[in-house]
């Protein structure tokens, strides 16, 4: 099954290259769910990777926007239970806004702020936007949508936990405006 799925891979990266996209390597394949760190504090979560999500979305409660030298910002807590140790991990956070995200939905509209968070997947560190929303009733803390899965590589949806977060300080970091971003995702 392994080599069958190594062999697919392949094939798809030929295709793709053939086409004139980037190369795919198998190590950049990940399940619908992997383990995530939210960094610079290292807590573990877990993440769902959703092909149907364009924004990724993160756990934040008790938000308030506010102004900055003449920017808007916002405060908000961080509060999850670790999966590796556990224990309840609760800071508050001050985050310039990146953006301003309209969700629409069944009960109306919601004006969400996305900020940028540094996220390990694997052993390198994404700065990557997400919107910030209660996930207090949500399986997974941490969403990741199309806008971040494509820095990533593929998404295998029978797979989960191919990588685990393993960022040092000397890990590779991809700053948001170095990373490329394919604009045909839906947006």
């Amino acid at each position: 099954m392994q080599r069958r799925f190594r062999k697919m891979v392949g094939v798809a990266a030929a295709i793709g290259v053939a086409m004139g996209a980037r190369p795919v390597m198998a190590e950049s394949v990940y399940g619908w769910v992997e383990k995530a760190e939210i960094e610079p504090w290292g807590v573990e979560v877990k993440a769902k990777l959703d092909s149907g999500a364009l924004t990724s979305s993160m756990h934040a409660e008790h938000l308030e926007r506010y102004q900055q030298d003449g920017e808007e910002w916002v405060r908000f807590t961080l509060d999850v239970v670790g999966e590796d140790s556990g224990e309840r991990f609760s800071r508050e956070i001050e985050r310039p806004v990146f953006r301003n995200l309209i969700v629409r939905g069944a009960g109306g509209e919601e004006r969400r702020a996305v900020v940028l968070m540094k996220l390990c997947l694997g052993d390198t560190i994404h700065e990557e936007q997400v919107s910030l929303n209660d996930r207090s009733d949500m399986l997974y803390p941490l969403l990741l949508g199309r806008r971040t899965i494509q820095h990533l590589g593929m998404l295998d949806v029978t797979r989960t936990f191919i990588h685990q977060p393993g960022c040092g300080d000397d890990a590779p970091f991809k700053a948001h405006d170095e990373q490329r971003s394919d604009e045909d995702i839906g947006a």
